[in-house]
């Protein structure tokens, strides 16, 4: 089988859907409204206005990256979404630098970039925050 490489192609791509539509058919309610105070902080903490990815993850801020087998795409530098379970957020730069923060956060679980939390009222949310802002500087200093 001959011919050209395919360029990669992040199948999750920034989209014109709105923020709000999405957030405001959250079920259930808790869900919308801890998204919603999600959204407030991450807003705060990035200064960046929210775009939606793919049909569920909301994005704050954005990079452009490229892979060592040279691929290139675009992903937010902070984003979360609402799942059936939990909230998700994508903290991109992942957590080795912030073992210190998870560990004072509260209840939580972690992969390597995703930081699942049943209910923002069962965390620190000052440790929240500082994590949010350390993962947003790191992704500053990595991709200005």
């Amino acid at each position: 089988m001959g011919g050209k490489a395919r360029a990669y192609v992040n199948k999750t791509q920034k989209t014109e859907a709105s923020v709000t539509s999405y957030i405001e058919a959250i079920e259930p309610e808790r869900m919308r409204s801890d998204s919603k105070a999600l959204l407030a902080l991450m807003q705060d903490v990035t200064g960046a206005e929210p775009a939606m990815w793919g049909a569920s993850i909301v994005g704050l801020g954005a990079y452009h990256y490229l892979t060592k087998s040279g691929c290139e795409a675009d992903w937010p530098r902070l984003g979360f979404s609402s799942r059936k379970t939990a909230l998700t957020l994508y903290i991109t730069p992942g957590f080795s630098e912030l073992k210190g923060l998870l560990a004072k956060l509260g209840p939580h679980k972690s992969s390597v970039s995703c930081l699942y939390l049943k209910k923002l009222e069962d965390v620190d949310l000052d440790v929240l925050r500082a994590i949010l802002v350390k993962a947003f500087e790191i992704m500053a200093k990595r991709y200005p």
